[in-house]
């Protein structure tokens, strides 16, 4: 990596960045519930791989890249988007990814960010729903983030943020998810290094966490969004 794209990854990545991920687990608080026990070290990193392997690679990063390889054409960006939505199916977790990538987008937009402006135009008129990997890649790309620097981007955030997540309800300590870092970044980084296919769709299937999510929505106090 570059030092212009690294310097861009690492504002784009830093928890002080507006993105509004903060308020998401990705069905990580649902992760007891469905458990029947309190999950340790061990369990928060499976949680974490199988939503890399299963959801994360195989369906936001495959829409992640096409969107990215678009150039900011938004038909074609608009037409991933909804591909993604539909194939998600996890309430909770498609929500989260539409209010999340509205987050990112609305701080695009103040930022000045190409493409911007015009694409929350078409999912204030319900024309795209906006998910939070076709997003990324539109506003990454238009930032100037190259294609490998924005996927491996992402799915850093996804790492860090579910290990923030685990810390931030108390399963583990801030060095605890120091610890479990390591084998989720190697194994991001040994997805990322496929190539994701020019007519790539999304194809995720990680049911483990969709359980999680929905038991995460019904628990009667709970800290994330999902």
């Amino acid at each position: 990596m570059l030092s212009p794209a690294l310097l861009l990854a690492l504002r784009f990545g830093d928890s002080a960045f507006p993105s509004g991920a903060f308020a998401f687990s990705q069905g990580l608080e649902g992760l007891a519930a469905v458990r029947g026990d309190r999950p340790d070290g061990e369990a928060i990193a499976g949680f974490l791989i199988e939503q890399l392997r299963h959801r994360w690679d195989p369906a936001e990063r495959v829409t992640l890249v096409r969107c990215h390889r678009a150039a900011g054409d938004l038909d074609v960006v608009a037409a991933l988007d909804r591909d993604l939505d539909l194939s998600s199916f996890s309430e909770p977790l498609r929500l989260g990814a539409r209010r999340n990538g509205a987050a990112l987008l609305a701080t695009h937009a103040r930022l000045g960010t190409q493409g911007a402006v015009a694409y929350r135009a078409r999912i204030s008129a319900e024309t795209a729903p906006g998910t939070l990997a076709a997003v990324q890649g539109l506003l990454w790309q238009a930032s100037g983030l190259d294609e490998a620097s924005a996927a491996l981007l992402a799915g850093y955030q996804l790492v860090a943020g579910g290990l923030t997540a685990a810390t931030r309800l108390g399963l583990i300590g801030a060095l605890g998810a120091q610890q479990l870092m390591p084998a989720l970044l190697a194994t991001l980084a040994a997805l990322c290094a496929e190539p994701v296919a020019a007519d790539a769709e999304p194809a995720g299937f990680s049911p483990f966490s969709d359980i999680a999510a929905a038991r995460q929505a019904r628990l009667p106090l709970r800290l994330f969004s999902n």
